[in-house]
């Protein structure tokens, strides 16, 4: 394949197509035809074509097109004519330089990247990404390789990214220890986002609408411009110059979201945020942030009134408090952990978890025990299997609520589950729970199902080990092999990084008894 220089300003506006094609070619460097391919293949989806049926309209094999959606050929102008035509589309669609969707941006950037020497140079195989990868994978995958691509390549350096990753969680685990201290709840932010709702004009009840955000983008000296063109790696991008906040328009982030990224952006401004290059300060600036913007969208006033009056008839539901404000189910949990404590009178823990139990976001002060690293952090750790987290995923209408009793060494908790997918990303399981004293004032507690992850339920039954020990061999899914610096999920040492070995070996044996 020829790469040659892309350093030409492309207008090829006016240009009759045979010709604007060939100038096209005639200019792209190997990444362009990357692009286009990805565009082909994006334009076939949309069409719910097969490479067969384009194959046909176009007069060429399906081979020789999965060549080209790869960005492995380089095509005749008149083929792309063709193409064009097969698609429904114009010319210049397939010609735009651009990635035609997020995913394939990420696609795109983890193969120029495995290019790199540097990235090679790790001895790594070729990873290349399938329709099971996640694009939630894939943003990981791009955002390390930035940062360590950033840094420099010297004897001196290149040991800081080790430290950077050690300073990072350090100030994670402090500043979930300081939030454990005050339950999570900042009245100095609650107070900025009284005054905030109070200027906007905020009626006292309901979720905030228009009229408020804009208001409150207002109060804080901002408006808001809803732009089609925001760059795809951004969510917001402000002005400070001429105090503007511009977010994607309507077709691309749905209203709930748009409320909530321009809260998260207001909130630096009006908490009186600066830049910073402390990292513990940075997390500290996102944590307050996105408090600002949950203590806008549930309000604590109208939010603690309605809990109090649910905690008196025993009916506490965070899909009540979800409905109320119309937010999401995981900032509604959030939401409660910040006000249950203080005004309540109720301890409780929150918990972010994958299919695979592995934690992203955990809080508590009621308690519980979170499976936690040496360093003290939960991220990358996961959950017993008999935990809600882990149980919700298997049970029948996962997708809806999932009440029981956990009993682990130390105590016993009720909690509640809920699966919530949303902004098109994976789902995961959001669990809100409480001591099992205070389990009564909540809706579900009244559920037979109990949970033993006591020490003696969670180490793997020796027999079970033993019987299996070294003959069986399974392959990670694709999400578990790309995460394989995360830990076996249980006291199993297991050579297959992200595997959960009992699970293997329990579903061995059932297959074992099925033959006989």
């Amino acid at each position: 394949m020829t790469t040659r220089p892309f350093e030409y300003q492309r207008d090829l506006s006016g240009i009759p197509v045979d010709e604007e094609v060939c100038q096209y070619l005639s200019m792209a460097s190997e990444t362009d035809l990357v692009v286009m391919g990805h565009r082909i293949r994006h334009f076939r989806n949309r069409a719910g074509l097969t490479l067969n049926a384009v194959g046909a309209k176009a007069g060429r094999p399906a081979p020789y097109l999965s060549q080209l959606e790869n960005g492995k050929v380089e095509p005749k102008s008149s083929l792309l004519v063709d193409l064009a035509s097969a698609l429904g589309i114009t010319t210049a669609e397939l010609l735009d330089p651009t990635p035609p969707d997020r995913r394939s941006e990420l696609e795109i950037r983890l193969g120029q990247a495995q290019c790199d020497p540097r990235y090679r140079a790790l001895g790594l195989s070729l990873l290349r990404p399938t329709a099971k990868m996640s694009e939630e994978v894939l943003e990981h995958l791009v955002a390390l390789w930035d940062a360590v691509s950033q840094v420099d390549d010297t004897p001196d350096q290149v040991p800081e990214v080790g430290r950077f990753a050690d300073v990072a969680r350090a100030a994670n685990v402090a500043l979930r220890r300081e939030m454990r201290q005050r339950d999570n709840y900042f009245p100095e932010i609650e107070e900025v986002a009284t005054d905030g709702l109070t200027a906007a004009g905020y009626p006292g009840t309901g979720p905030i609408s228009e009229k408020v955000l804009t208001g409150l983008a207002a109060w804080c000296g901002f408006t808001i411009e809803r732009v089609a063109s925001l760059p795809r790696s951004a969510r917001s991008i402000t002005d400070t110059q001429d105090r503007i906040i511009f977010i994607p328009d309507r077709d691309d982030l749905r209203i709930r979201q748009a409320r909530s990224v321009v809260l998260q952006t207001l909130g630096h401004f009006a908490l009186d945020h600066s830049d910073t290059n402390d990292f513990g300060e940075y997390l500290r600036q996102r944590i307050e942030s996105n408090y600002f913007a949950a203590a806008i969208l549930a309000p604590q006033k109208p939010a603690v009134e309605f809990l109090r009056d649910a905690k008196g008839q025993g009916d506490i539901s965070v899909e009540d408090l979800k409905e109320l404000f119309y937010i999401s189910y995981e900032m509604a949990a959030h939401r409660f952990t910040n006000l249950a404590s203080r005004h309540l009178d109720l301890p409780c823990h929150f918990l972010r978890t994958d299919s695979e139990g592995v934690i992203s976001k955990a809080y508590e002060n009621d308690g519980t025990e979170f499976p936690a690293a040496s360093d003290g952090g939960h991220e990358g750790e996961r959950v017993p299997r008999q935990w809600g987290a882990r149980q919700a995923w298997n049970a029948e209408g996962s997708f809806l609520m999932h009440n029981q009793y956990t009993v682990t060494d130390s105590t016993e908790t009720f909690c509640v589950t809920f699966i919530e997918g949303h902004d098109d990303r994976i789902p995961h399981a959001i669990t809100l729970g409480t001591s099992a004293p205070h389990a009564k004032f909540f809706r579900g507690s009244d559920t037979l199902r109990r949970e033993f992850a006591r020490s003696r339920e969670i180490e793997p039954d020796p027999d079970l080990v033993e019987r299996w020990r070294g003959r069986a061999w399974p392959s990670a899914a694709e999400r578990s092999h790309v995460l394989s610096a995360l830990p076996p999920s249980d006291r199993l040492f297991s050579p297959f990084p992200g595997i959960d070995l009992t699970d293997v070996y329990r579903f061995l044996d059932r297959q074992r008894r099925r033959r006989r």
